[in-house]
């Protein structure tokens, strides 16, 4: 029997913002859109939270995919840690 690995969900790049729960990181996903009426581009982020499987610490730039509900506000887990922090 072949085990294939899940590759479902979409994919993102954020960075950890928090590592105090358990289990569970912060990543803060940063993007551009532009105004709808004024045509500035303004900065949005989003903050989410990740299953920390992989140790993650504040300030790691990591990469995550989306999963099944894990808990009430989890839905994502750590691929890999693009950079460490310092």
């Amino acid at each position: 029997m072949i085990k294939k690995t899940n590759t479902n969900g979409k994919t993102f790049e954020g960075s950890v913002i928090s590592d105090k729960m358990t289990n569970t990181i912060v990543v803060s996903l940063e993007y551009t859109r532009r105004h709808p009426l004024y045509k500035k581009i303004v900065r949005k982020h989003k903050n989410i939270y990740a299953e920390n499987n992989l140790s993650a610490k504040i300030g790691d730039k990591v990469k995550v995919r989306e999963t099944r509900p894990l808990s009430k506000l989890k839905r994502f887990t750590t691929l890999a840690i693009t950079k460490k922090s310092i």
